[in-house]
């Protein structure tokens, strides 16, 4: 099972970068093409130290990387962490209706009871 393999830290982290309306644009921006945090900083209303920081959550949680490319470090984003987090929702996805028809099962067996 995914989830099994991933540490609750590491899941944390993953769902905490994704959880964040601007970290969310940031890596939709950085997933087309790669982007010094200074060019990114450009595109909000907020301090340069605040979208590096925003830079920071998504890179601790892998869905980010950085490179240096001359005097610059771009941000680019890291699609293997993305479809970790797809594979986790999958996961997630499929106990949740294991639970679901395990209840339908219960339910229709209380029927059947009640119908004899």
């Amino acid at each position: 099972m995914v989830v099994d393999k991933a540490t609750a830290d590491e899941i944390d982290r993953l769902f905490h970068g994704l959880a964040d309306a601007t970290r969310r644009d940031v890596l939709s921006r950085v997933l087309r093409r790669a982007q010094s945090v200074t060019e990114l900083a450009r595109e909000y209303d907020m301090s340069f130290a605040a979208v590096q920081k925003h830079v920071a959550v998504l890179e601790r949680a892998g869905l980010v990387g950085k490179q240096r490319h001359g005097r610059e470090r771009l941000v680019s984003g890291n699609p293997d962490g993305l479809r970790r987090a797809a594979r986790l929702l999958d996961e997630y996805e499929r106990i949740w209706r294991h639970r679901a028809l395990a209840i339908e099962d219960i339910l229709a067996e209380d029927e059947d009871k009640e119908d004899a």
